[in-house]
């Protein structure tokens, strides 16, 4: 990289620019965990605090491990996450989104791959030390809780999935 030259008050300038790492491609993958509740079907969401202490409920989701296959992360995660074993019944879809690290010093380009999963067995109240809290909810109002619009649509999709069953 060749130096930039900037103008400034007491004369010429040379700048060397920062070295940045080209993109880095993260998987992740997570699950719509639901279950059919006394008033009809829940699914399980958690919540996050993000820096700056902001409260924030979400899929569960985490990186893929090496090796691991990306159904078998998101059980996995699910599991650590919600503290609850499910089934996976079919893939929902994937969101994919970029973000800057300031540790890496490189773009994060990032797709999270979400499955539908029956609930099995365990309890919410189990969850890894991650997460603040894990905790079922309607259907309905589960869309309009999650943070993130990416994960809204995750939900969405899972909802009519599931008027399918």
């Amino acid at each position: 990289m060749s130096p930039a030259v900037l103008y400034c008050p007491t004369g010429l300038t040379l700048l060397t620019p920062m070295k940045t790492k080209s993109a880095i491609h993260q998987i992740s993958s997570g699950g719509v965990i639901f279950r059919q509740g006394g008033g009809g079907i829940e699914v399980a969401l958690i919540r996050k605090a993000l820096k700056g202490g902001k409260r924030i409920w979400c899929l569960p989701k985490g990186w893929v491990e090496p090796g691991e296959s990306l159904e078998d992360a998101a059980v996995r995660e699910v599991r650590e996450e919600t503290g609850l074993d499910g089934k996976i019944l079919r893939k929902i879809g994937e969101t994919a989104y970029h973000f800057y690290s300031k540790e890496s010093r490189a773009r994060i380009d990032k797709t999270v791959h979400f499955y539908l999963m029956n609930y099995l067995r365990g309890n919410t109240a189990d969850h890894d030390q991650e997460v603040e809290a894990a905790a079922w909810f309607p259907l309905e109002e589960a869309e309009p809780l999650v943070a993130y619009p990416t994960e809204k649509e995750i939900v969405r999709k899972a909802r009519e999935l599931l008027t399918l069953v």
